[in-house]
């Protein structure tokens, strides 16, 4: 059992007058990759913001790196890349990275390094505003990691991504693990749960199941890791019934 990055405890967000996380318990282990997985409109967005600490929350206690969610201290100690792009559209990508590495006091190499890594060396000198959506999200990821944060939270940084970089960046978000960093992954596509150390299963706000993948393949006794989750979901609605 490693250390806990993110304790959460009894978390409950209503939005827009209804309820949209249902008292979730759940933490994330220090140096590990942990998947955030489930349909659109499960709740994995708000628990994303509830954890960076830019979600209004209606009861429960969220715990980043010791700290309550939000906290000043945790400023430049957390990363996070939201889907829609956090980068100038009127500077290039280069620019965008360089800027950023300028204010953190990394070398320019390094933003140089970062863009590369993502995907968009051929792209470095283009206005990020003339890129593609996916491209975008690729620059905004290279800036995030340019800072160096202790916990990376990306919300669905794959998304219209090709095989060869997705695998890419897979490979990448494992290094920064083994190398100390904790990432927090969501996605919808289940089949990037294979990839994960440990995942978080949502649906409709609440946790379906908080496990390693080879557990809920013992767990549900299939090695498909989608069917897995819809086992889970039908002995859970069993249990409601």
């Amino acid at each position: 059992m490693g250390a806990s990055a993110v304790s959460v405890g009894g978390l409950v967000v209503t939005r827009g007058g209804r309820e949209v996380l249902h008292g979730l318990d759940c933490g994330v282990r220090t140096a590990t990759v942990t998947g955030l997985l489930g349909p659109s409109g499960s709740g994995k967005t708000t628990l994303l913001r509830a954890i960076v600490g830019v979600q209004k929350i209606r009861a429960g206690v969220v715990t980043v790196l010791g700290h309550p969610a939000g906290a000043p201290d945790l400023r430049h100690r957390v990363g996070y890349v939201t889907q829609a792009p956090s980068v100038y559209g009127d500077l290039t990508v280069r620019e965008n990275a360089r800027y950023l590495a300028a204010v953190c006091g990394v070398p320019p190499a390094a933003a140089d390094a970062a863009v590369a890594d993502v995907g968009l060396r051929e792209r470095a000198d283009q206005l990020v505003a003339s890129l593609s959506s996916g491209e975008r999200a690729r620059a905004s990821l290279a800036c995030a990691l340019l800072a160096g944060p202790e916990l990376l939270v990306l919300d669905e940084p794959t998304v219209g991504l090709d095989p060869v970089l997705r695998e890419d960046l897979w490979g990448r978000f494992h290094a920064l693990a083994a190398a100390g960093t904790t990432l927090i992954v969501s996605s919808h596509v289940m089949d990037e749960a294979a990839r994960c150390d440990r995942l978080l299963l949502l649906r409709d706000g609440r946790l379906v199941a908080d496990d390693t993948p080879a557990a809920l393949r013992r767990r549900t006794g299939t090695d498909d890791l989608e069917q897995a989750f819809l086992r889970l979901i039908r002995v859970g609605s069993r249990e409601v019934a």
